[in-house]
């Protein structure tokens, strides 16, 4: 650690990686390759570092993905039980249904947790980089869920209003649309009038404002009653400033990621949390505001 943390009140939400990998290659995600070699993976590690991170930041949002953290329900709720609902918890998946996990599981998995799991995130991308289940599962969940698609280089843009048709029929749903994060920048993030996807949506939408941080934002729409973002971030997770008030700086967290292993890290390409030092954490109100309000 070059600089004593500082983070957002509440804490930096805690990203679990699952010790278990999926089927899938989508071509944007940079975890593939950590889940081709299973070394050290340990559910019971994540457990440990969990409880370490609710004890320093009892209120941060935990955040399970992978891999596929549905792909053994048993361990997930493990580690599920080890976060206290003073959390607010997310779950990153496709649904997967197998001859191990039925959608009757997921269905119960979830109605056993919908007092812990505050949504979950299901991928259903437009080019088809995942393993899809049936979308009726959807309207069965007994918690909320958003379904999360990333538009991705030269994605079909005359597909997009087929898309939202697809999902406004179930009950619930609501879209995020996702530019690819490996290609953020800090000029590019909150850029209007290059970003050929805010154009494609404003074509087929109604823009109703943005807003954003200094790491990630989200313009926001309408399209018939359903709600619909569009999200970009950066691809990383520590922004380095000094603060006026007394001169210091810091190394500012949004994410802290728990891998696979267990180990706990301050950023994606692999720096590792001083732990001992984020119990010492500067908090700050955090600076996520409305930047634009389009009245509908």
């Amino acid at each position: 650690m070059k600089h004593p943390y500082k983070t957002r009140e509440g804490g930096a939400t805690v990203t679990i990686f699952v010790p278990y990998d999926c089927g899938n290659h989508c071509p944007f995600c940079i975890n593939k390759g950590e889940y081709a070699d299973l070394t050290g993976f340990s559910a019971e590690k994540i457990c440990k570092s969990i409880e370490r991170m609710d004890a320093i930041t009892p209120n941060c949002d935990f955040v399970f993905t992978g891999g596929e953290p549905l792909a053994d329900l048993e361990s997930l709720q493990k580690m599920l039980d080890e976060i206290p609902t003073t959390h607010r918890v997310f779950i990153n998946t496709t649904l997967p249904v197998s001859e191990h996990v039925s959608e009757d599981d997921i269905v119960e998995f979830t109605k056993r947790n919908k007092d812990k799991i505050t949504c979950i995130n299901v991928s259903r991308h437009m080019q088809k980089y995942v393993v899809e289940s049936n979308d009726g599962l959807l309207g069965r969940l007994a918690v909320p869920f958003r379904v999360n698609c990333v538009l991705y280089k030269n994605y079909p843009a005359d597909g997009l209003v087929p898309y939202l048709e697809r999902f406004r029929r179930i009950s619930g749903a609501s879209i995020q649309f996702r530019f690819d994060y490996t290609a953020t920048t800090p000029d590019n993030l909150y850029d209007q009038d290059g970003d050929k996807i805010l154009h494609d949506l404003k074509q087929i939408a109604g823009y109703t404002g943005l807003d954003g941080c200094r790491m990630r934002c989200g313009f926001h729409f309408d399209y018939k009653g359903m709600e619909l973002t569009y999200h970009k971030t950066l691809p990383y997770s520590t922004i380095v400033e000094k603060d006026p008030a007394d001169g210091v700086t810091y190394d500012i967290l949004y994410d802290i990621l728990i891998k696979q292993n267990g180990d706990i890290h301050a950023d994606w390409d692999g720096t590792v949390l001083d732990v001992d030092a984020y119990e010492k954490v500067v908090f700050e109100p955090y600076d996520l505001k409305w930047r634009e309000t389009i009245a509908s």
